[in-house]
């Protein structure tokens, strides 16, 4: 059961803005992973917070909350965004902005310079016979962006941006302490610029100045043939935005294979089951098995023993390199009728009369040769 917000936050349910940020960037300093190294549960506590934060720190989701609570968001079709970021200092960068003091005082930046963007994750799921073919799929994540309206500039269009006032423009402020052996130099960001050393005079109304905002992007992944469940497609640039010029993340897409009921799958080999009745495998003949090119007749040979499997060429999965498609294995699964009626029993019985010695296979190694025959068709 998820926690109130309100008690995950440590603050009462009519709190204030102000009052709910405080409570929030308190947190964020006290789980910091560099303050809280004994903690083990520190960074599902941080994502709590967060998500605590996301909806407390928005007007609409928090009425939402109040009148209905978590079912209320669920049903909206909300979900928390923490999973799609890749860090600590991404979370906070998509709520503040990297030159927010907090992140001098918890990671020890100065002046930010061009800055990487992170890297998001999705997952997207395929077919087996979609292995075969390859298959595109749109993937949507939700990343910081640079903010359209003003460019990642934080301006409003069309209005000035000035130099700082707070630290002249060179983006950071120097504060000095006495302690006992001297002097203590310590040199932040500057809270008003943000490191920037300018201030736009009208913030950008879209982004609220910080030049960069949260949003929905689609992409479309290309899933090459051969492709391995768990395996990950990396998109270049599709992350989250850099700042100050930095280049931006990647997108890594991880793609899970379905399981399908007719095959095992081995690599680039299929194993496959077909049942046969046991007079079929006496007889022989031919039979109809799947496969990813659709069913396929096969010829069963004479006297076919149980867990025997015969190997119908290229018909499995190519690999990622394009070589030749593997094999797949058809293993024979003779199906011993349980009950008999008193026809089929006498006809049984006359039958078991008229098998002789040479039917038999008396040197008792007919078990180990079939385990052989398994083992060399895996």
């Amino acid at each position: 059961m998820k926690r109130d917000y309100y008690e995950v936050l440590g603050v009462d349910r009519g709190a204030g803005d102000g009052e709910i940020k405080k409570a929030f960037r308190r947190l964020a300093r006290d789980l910091h992973p560099d303050v809280n190294k004994h903690d083990p549960e520190a960074e599902e506590k941080f994502k709590e917070a967060a998500e605590a934060y996301e909806v407390l720190s928005d007007p609409d989701r928090r009425g939402t909350y109040d009148a209905f609570g978590h079912e209320g968001l669920r049903s909206g079709g909300w979900a928390p965004r923490t999973d799609a970021f890749g860090s600590f200092e991404d979370v906070l960068s998509a709520f503040f902005g990297r030159g927010d003091p907090l992140f001098s005082e918890l990671f020890g930046f100065g002046p930010p310079g061009p800055m990487s963007g992170g890297d998001v994750g999705a997952r997207v799921e395929v077919s087996l016979a979609e292995v075969l073919t390859g298959a595109s799929r749109e993937v949507s994540v939700e990343a910081v962006s640079t903010c359209e309206r003003c460019r990642g500039n934080g301006a409003e269009p069309g209005t000035p941006i000035r130099t700082c006032e707070t630290c002249g423009g060179s983006g950071e402020l120097r504060q000095v302490a006495r302690v006992a052996f001297g002097q203590v130099v310590r040199t932040g960001a500057c809270p008003t610029c943000g490191g920037q050393g300018k201030v736009p005079e009208m913030p950008c109304k879209e982004c609220g100045g910080q030049g960069r905002s949260v949003s929905m992007r689609s992409w479309e992944v290309e899933v090459p043939p051969g492709i391995e469940s768990g395996q990950r497609i990396r998109i270049s640039g599709a992350g989250h935005a850099g700042e100050a010029g930095g280049r931006p993340g990647d997108l890594y897409v991880q793609v899970l294979v379905d399981e399908d009921e007719r095959f095992e799958r081995h690599g680039q080999d299929l194993v496959t089951v077909v049942e046969l009745t046991a007079t079929r495998a006496m007889l022989g003949g031919t039979v109809t098995v799947p496969t990813l090119d659709g069913e396929r007749e096969i010829e069963v040979p004479a006297g076919a023993q149980p867990g025997e499997h015969i190997v119908v060429r290229s018909v499995g999965l190519p690999s990622l390199r394009g070589a030749a498609r593997g094999d797949q294995h058809v293993v024979l699964d003779v199906n011993v009728p349980a009950r008999l009626s008193k026809e089929q029993r006498e006809l049984a019985e006359r039958l078991d009369e008229s098998l002789g010695s040479a039917n038999s296979r008396g040197d008792g190694s007919s078990r180990s040769r079939r385990r052989a025959r398994a083992r060399r068709g895996r």
